[in-house]
């Protein structure tokens, strides 16, 4: 008994050790997470700070009509639906190619892991001489008897914005899928080879079915920073660039600029739903897709 009695009080100790240690990562959260957004979601309810009047989703409705939100959400979701899946399916591409004994491969990882390491505005520069109306690129299409383009205030924009993205992420993405690789059971692979299994197919039915895990990971990853691609337009074309180029973060940050907090906070409630209807659906995904390779 008197065993049982240190066992349970050393666990009952243990337990309010580990409670008190969780307590600033748990105020830390509800200072600067939960009441931020609980007061956005206030916001986006009144019809100003200063009579907060209660309109309820007036300012939901308004913003569904305004011609500028509808714009920049259907360009970032255009931008997000060519540029994620991109950036999952390239890097996992080159991770399988250097997966093989290969010549060169770690001068392969360094080039792609090389961006990284080249701060945004540096990057930005670059893509100016490029792309430039009286850039590189313009300058080789000339030598070849073809008309310079506009490249940055043209419908050809957003792919230049799509290749900058795709330059800047696909190393680290790639890094996570030969990680992931790293990871797969040897004896697998060795028992579908004996079998005969090409190499389709032990790809297919074997290591994709390992890599659920690492895609949802990369996919939601990518998903973020393809809503953080603000940064990179707004350096190249400023606050209002081609139609084509206006993101849901020049809206926010034009609306901030004009101290409209009612509808920055409709906004934001609304892209943060967004967000968490399209995450939970990637998790449900994952886990009908990938619960065999757990159990």
């Amino acid at each position: 008994m008197k065993k049982r009695s240190k066992n349970s009080c050393g666990r009952r100790g243990e337990k309010i050790f580990s409670n008190v240690c969780i307590i600033p990562s748990l105020a830390g959260v509800l200072i600067f997470f939960l009441i931020p957004f609980g007061i956005v979601i206030y916001y986006s309810l009144i019809s100003n700070p200063v009579t907060k009047d209660f309109v309820g989703m007036d300012n939901y409705k308004d913003l569904l009509q305004n011609s500028a939100f509808k714009q920049a959400s259907k360009n970032t979701a255009m931008f997000s639906s060519i540029a994620v899946p991109l950036a999952v399916i390239i890097p996992m591409w080159l991770a399988v190619i250097l997966e093989r004994s290969i010549p060169g491969k770690s001068v392969f990882r360094t080039f792609f892991l090389s961006p990284l390491m080249v701060p945004t505005a540096s990057v930005v520069l670059v893509w100016q001489v490029l792309f430039h109306n009286h850039g590189t690129i313009n300058q080789v299409v000339e030598k070849f008897g073809g008309n310079p383009v506009d490249w940055l205030n043209s419908s050809y924009g957003i792919f230049v914005i799509i290749l900058m993205f795709l330059w800047k992420n696909i190393g680290y993405n790639m890094i996570l899928f030969m990680s992931a690789l790293g990871g797969i059971p040897k004896d697998i692979i060795e028992v579908a080879e004996l079998e005969g299994a090409s190499k389709f197919y032990q790809f297919f039915h074997i290591k994709l079915r390992y890599l659920s895990p690492t895609i949802l990971f990369v996919l939601i990853l990518s998903l973020i920073s393809s809503f953080k691609i603000f940064r990179e337009v707004y350096l190249l074309t400023g606050n209002y660039p081609f139609d084509r180029l206006y993101m849901l973060q020049h809206f926010m940050n034009n609306t901030f600029e004009k101290l409209n907090y009612q509808k920055l906070s409709t906004a934001a409630v609304l892209f943060s739903l967004v967000m968490i209807v399209v995450i939970a659906i990637l998790l449900i995904s994952e886990h009908f897709f990938g619960k065999d390779v757990e159990n």
